[in-house]
């Protein structure tokens, strides 16, 4: 199984299975690793921190059954994360990444990222944290050391099939400059075999690639000129 914290040779690239078949996940999904992505992300919004819904534990419990040897990564854009670190953990998850905007202090009800980060770890799994694309990165500056991966979103949570913004490359450069070498740094939204090489360009070592992979007519090479682009 993927190790996370190994300095990939090449990008990484994460088949999001958001944009899969829903009625054959597992076969679609399995389908994608057979064709060389390394692992499996999985996307699970709430209806309130994002306007849609979209799986949950179980999807995570199926797959791994299914797939034993996935690396399942899964990102939650939900307002209580909280709610989901014992469950995702229990399903056979492998990372969880949460937002750094259910942080914010100005919110209602926020959160503790430092406390969010121990119950992760505590749980058997590993932390990330994301920014949405009008968020600074500079508010991951606190927590940045103790984390596995960040994630910097290049659309609009919420959706497939949105287009990449490159505006957001300046936030990759300045998080890659400051992350360790065993410490992943991810995009996601709108990545394709076309904007690939921007984004290794400016720091990213896992391609979060959903509509771009499930959509290609040959699944392999799309993968492969994404695995080529950083080089």
């Amino acid at each position: 199984m993927l190790n996370l914290a190994e300095k990939p040779k090449r990008p990484l690239v994460a088949a999001s299975v958001l944009a899969s078949d829903y009625g054959a996940m597992a076969a679609d999904a399995g389908d994608a690793l057979s064709a060389g992505a390394d692992l499996l992300h999985v996307d699970i919004m709430d209806g309130h921190f994002v306007g849609n819904l979209s799986m949950g534990p179980d999807t995570a419990k199926c797959l791994r059954r299914h797939l034993p040897e996935a690396y399942l990564d899964v990102h939650l854009m939900v307002d209580r994360p909280d709610l989901f670190i014992e469950p995702f953990a229990e399903a056979g998850a492998n990372h969880v990444t949460f937002h750094l905007e259910v942080c914010d202090p100005v919110r209602s009800r926020h959160l503790d990222a430092g406390a969010m980060i121990d119950r992760i770890e505590a749980a058997g799994m590993t932390a990330g944290m994301v920014i949405n694309p009008l968020t600074a990165a500079e508010g991951l500056e606190p927590w940045l050391d103790r984390l596995a991966l960040v994630l910097v979103m290049s659309v609009h949570p919420g959706a497939g099939g949105q287009a990449f913004k490159p505006e957001v490359l300046a936030k990759v450069e300045w998080l890659a400059a400051r992350l360790r070498d065993d410490q992943r740094l991810q995009m996601d939204g709108g990545v394709s075999p076309a904007t690939a090489s921007a984004c290794a360009a400016a720091g990213c070592d896992v391609m979060v690639c959903g509509s771009a992979l499930f959509g290609a007519n040959d699944r392999a090479a799309a993968i492969a000129a994404m695995h080529s682009a950083g080089g």
